[in-house]
């Protein structure tokens, strides 16, 4: 019976082994095209949850909804991290298309953003082909600004990245 039991449970570790370097290689890097535009990175903690990064440049009009601030639409430095849990299986299919969300902030200067620090709201789709080492993904993500003046703002990118 011991030896039924032990054969039962590295079996049951071989396959949840397998199935978390399917799922994630730790960290990767890549770029973000939107809301920023710039560099992404993601680290994985577990199977389900990773912290996200961003790091780039918000380009073009107004997005926060306040009518009494002034942004003058030029160009604003943009860093972002957040705190994400996946769900793998919310799509059925054969490749793995998690739905993923979480909250984290933001900080953005420039462009009337001064040291602007917001609450981010993150929702988003991934799409991380079998035997590749990267991942592809579109995310909303609406926000609260805190500070220089409090409003709403909505970011939205997709982006691609390389796992290592």
């Amino acid at each position: 019976m011991k030896h039924v039991l032990l054969i039962m449970i590295t079996l049951f570790m071989i396959m949840f082994i397998g199935k978390s370097v399917a799922q994630n290689h730790s960290f990767g890097m890549g770029v973000i095209l939107g809301e920023p535009t710039g560099l992404t990175a993601k680290l994985w903690t577990s199977n389900s949850t990773a912290w996200d990064f961003g790091f780039g440049l918000s380009i073009g009009g107004d997005r926060i909804a306040a009518s009494d601030v002034y942004y003058n639409g030029d160009s604003r430095i943009h860093f972002h991290f957040d705190y994400l849990l996946h769900v793998f299986d919310a799509v059925g299919s054969t490749e793995d298309y998690p739905i993923y969300y979480g909250m984290g902030a933001r900080f953005n200067t420039g462009g009337g953003y001064y040291n602007s620090l917001a609450v981010r709201f993150v929702v988003g789709l991934a799409w991380i082909p079998r035997d590749t080492p990267i991942d592809m993904f579109i995310e909303f993500v609406p926000s609260l600004q805190l500070t220089a003046q409090p409003a709403f703002a909505m970011d939205s990118a997709v982006g691609l990245r390389y796992y290592f």
